[in-house]
């Protein structure tokens, strides 16, 4: 009862209440004890041990804290310089089906830190966001692939690199266990990340390696004969890279001509819900350079859609 009567406190002092709005210098003072007492720590320790509403009190404290600025300095990134512990005791959360949903909303509060989403990105935890996106419990599927996108999009220059980095065994998890996934809102999700992704300009490096791969090519084909409209647009988007490049391998310019006629077809009857003239524009666009294709001399592939 105590306890549940002081995380409402905590909560108070960093939102306010109805009546009144927070105090920064209170603020500034609960933060650095916070986190100077190892609070954090004992908090998320204890946090399965607390009632329901003082969890989501807990949680919303949590979040409130690593925003907290203390002369112009984010407390919380500094903490987390020497307690990397509770980020990994965070990711477990997603064993524990009682403690997602609160470890989760901490989790990718505490991803803000660019620090944080590092240490998440190189460690041997990314790999288990493959599984957890595809848990039975749609909530906590729902959960994991929202902490996977915030890892994968917020810091830019940190993604970059690790996306260079781990390339080759990034994406074979990313093609199969995701895009080509028997789950139609994973496939969804996936194909919308992977746009997110390619298309920003911090991963244009990447982005080249990706839409130079045939295997990659034929993933998102089959994705663009998917019966899901919004996965075909999402699709769409990927695959307008790979007929964009100018520099396409012999390979990915043999099967596109094989295919050229059926892909045309599907580009021409692929509409979206309301008028978006860039999407028209986009796929013209497409379409133009598909219609345009020559064989090259060195190569013809013999590959087509399934």
């Amino acid at each position: 009862m105590e306890l549940s009567k002081n995380m409402r406190e905590l909560k108070s002092i960093l939102y306010g209440d109805s009546e009144t709005e927070p105090v920064p210098e209170a603020c500034s003072q609960l933060t650095r004890e916070f986190f100077k007492d190892n609070t954090m720590q004992l908090l998320i320790i204890s946090l399965p041990k607390f009632n329901l509403e003082t969890r989501k009190d807990a949680t919303q404290v949590v979040a409130n804290l690593q925003r907290q600025q203390v002369q112009y300095r984010l407390i919380a990134s500094d903490y987390f310089e020497t307690n990397m512990d509770l980020i990994d005791i965070l990711i477990n959360g997603y064993e524990d089906t009682t403690m997602t949903l609160h470890y989760g909303a901490m989790l990718r509060e505490c991803i803000r830190h660019q620090i944080v989403a590092k240490y998440v990105l190189e460690s041997p935890h990314l790999k288990k966001f493959f599984d957890y996106i595809q848990l039975p419990n749609f909530d906590i599927a729902a959960d994991a692939a929202a902490t996977f996108k915030e890892l994968l999009t917020r810091h830019k220059s940190t993604v970059a690199e690790f996306l260079s980095k781990n390339y080759e065994w990034f994406f074979d998890e990313y093609n199969s266990k995701l895009l080509e996934s028997s789950n139609y809102v994973t496939r969804r999700q996936a194909v919308k990340l992977l746009g997110d992704m390619l298309l920003d300009r911090s991963n244009s490096h990447v982005m080249t390696q990706y839409v130079s791969s045939r295997d990659n090519l034929r993933i998102l084909m089959n994705l663009l004969r998917e019966s899901s409209k919004s996965i075909q647009i999402e699709a769409f988007h990927v695959f307008k890279l790979f007929a964009a490049n100018q520099n396409k391998p012999s390979d990915i310019t043999g099967i596109l001509i094989t295919n050229r006629n059926k892909l045309l077809r599907l580009l021409g009857d692929l509409k979206v819900d309301k008028e978006d003239e860039q999407f028209e524009a986009d796929k013209a666009q497409v379409m133009k350079e598909i219609a345009a294709l020559e064989p090259s001399d060195d190569h013809s592939a013999e590959d087509s859609v399934k």
